[in-house]
């Protein structure tokens, strides 16, 4: 439930429409969800002295004042809010993600850290498919409405979902024993199941029309597949419990699971001592303070790497709709492209994630190999779109949505393996703000060139074209 940002096109129009905005208004706010839902920083933050419930709880709070305001402001139900306070309500609405996103991804990976390319790739992939989920849903729960109920359905699910969740998402300190890659395998198959019906319900409700009947139903299957996984774990919960009181035998001397409640770290307070070792950094997957990580040459080239892989990528799959239109797409296929992106960002994130893990305990291979192929197959789907070669959108939007989700576990996993665990719920989310530093950059632009856009920067070429109709330049540029 922590992709609602990646749906904003749906009820974007809504916004527009039923407040009076402009294109550059709604853009605006699109920038401050994009800067909301990227500002994940505070959220690790945080998360360094509460227990992963509170960040949880922090975000369910966040979400639903930020989109609630957002519905009651579209349906009129409050009066017309000024600009400033939709990009506030919208900036805290996708804000509130990063709270879900941070107490679940990091709580897991301090789980499993043997296994953290996996575990990443597993809910990175995750996010990458709520928002498909999340469409499913709100059709099995309003129907084929306005998107104004999709921004309801935005304010109170994550919440209810997370105040569910709220006791059993905690920092355990668990053994490892033998199933542990199994199981994660199992949880993956039970995902691909999840991704392949939602691909097919895209094609087929973009073919033929639903009734409210069969919308139910496709959101019923929905709601088992994402629960499914529940049969699993309680079933391995069942045979380790089998195992602890003898009625089968079991290699394992312990398998003991003891929660362990992690206490507020006392050298996030004690600010002489941390700049004082900023520069006198552990070795290479020790733990660093927050400090000696930032300011760590391997961090720098890492946030560089992400600055312009995933920012470029991203910075193509936010205008696939402008770059079709430009290049002659119909609005059928501009909708599909977007459909491929969310499937294969979620293929990317759990491939990457299950490979780099399989490729590094097998062979060794570093995972920023990895992903430096990651970003070499990003290039095609740049040059593609670049040189607009015929029909290759749908190949760039594969290419691109694959590359995108395929990144993030990686950097998240390296972040991991290079500073250590101790401070990972800042040092995750610092590798995020990275993302969208490319729009940033490019607003330096706009605010430097806002006065040439303003003037007619076309009007020599029109008095030109007009002397050349009436023949006054004729002659001259014959003799020339």
């Amino acid at each position: 439930m922590s992709g609602a940002t990646f749906i904003f096109g749906l009820y974007s129009g809504d916004i527009k429409s039923s407040l009076g905005y402009d294109q550059t208004t709604l853009n605006l706010i699109s920038f401050f969800k994009d800067l909301g839902g990227n500002l994940a920083i505070i959220s690790g933050l945080i998360m360094e002295i509460v227990p992963p419930w509170a960040i949880l709880a922090i975000g369910a709070i966040l979400n639903f004042f930020g989109y609630f305001m957002t519905w009651l402001s579209v349906t009129g139900r409050i009066s017309k809010p000024h600009v400033w306070q939709m990009c506030l309500y919208i900036c805290i609405g996708a804000n509130s993600q990063s709270f879900a996103n941070t107490g679940g991804t990091v709580t897991c990976v301090k789980n499993f850290p043997a296994n953290r390319g996996i575990v990443l790739g597993l809910l990175k992939g995750a996010v990458g498919l709520s928002g498909a989920i999340m469409t499913q849903l709100y059709l099995a729960f309003y129907g084929d409405k306005e998107g104004e109920s999709m921004i309801l359905l935005v304010a109170w699910l994550p919440v209810l979902v997370s105040c569910i969740f709220l006791p059993s998402i905690r920092v355990m300190k668990v053994i490892q024993h033998e199933n542990d890659v199994k199981m994660l395998y199992n949880l993956l198959f039970v995902s691909l199941g999840l991704a392949i019906f939602l691909l097919i319900m895209i094609i087929i409700q973009k073919r033929f029309d639903f009734n409210r009947a069969e919308y139910v139903l496709s959101g019923i299957v929905v709601i088992v597949l994402i629960l499914s996984p529940l049969i699993l774990v309680i079933r391995e919960e069942f045979n380790i419990w089998k195992r602890q009181i003898g009625l089968v035998p079991s290699d394992i001397s312990q398998l003991n699971v003891s929660i362990q409640v992690e206490k507020p770290h006392s050298s996030i307070t004690n600010w002489s001592s941390c700049f004082k070792s900023a520069f006198n950094p552990p070795e290479r997957g020790e733990d660093h303070t927050i400090l000696q990580a930032l300011l760590n040459i391997d961090m720098l080239i890492l946030f560089v790497a992400t600055t312009f892989g995933v920012g470029g990528t991203l910075t193509s799959i936010d205008n696939l709709g402008q770059i079709g239109k430009a290049l002659g797409y119909p609005d059928s296929s501009i909708s599909t492209f977007v459909s491929l992106v969310s499937i294969w960002n979620y293929l990317g994130r759990v491939s990457s994630g299950f490979a780099s893990e399989t490729l590094l305990n097998k062979y060794n291979f570093p995972r920023p190999l990895l992903l430096t192929l990651a970003l070499l197959l990003s290039c095609i789907g740049h040059l593609l779109i670049a040189f607009g070669v015929r029909n290759s959108l749908y190949v760039s939007s594969v290419l691109m949505g694959f590359c995108f989700g395929a990144q993030w576990p990686l950097i998240l996993s390296i972040i991991s393996e290079l500073f250590g665990l101790k401070y990972y719920a800042t040092l995750y989310n610092f590798g995020s703000v990275a993302s969208p530093i490319g729009a940033i950059v490019s607003l330096i632009l706009v605010l430097r060139t806002r006065k040439f856009y303003a003037s007619d920067i076309y009007k020599k070429f029109r008095e030109e074209s007009h002397q050349v109709v009436h023949g006054t330049i004729g002659t001259s540029r014959e003799n020339d």
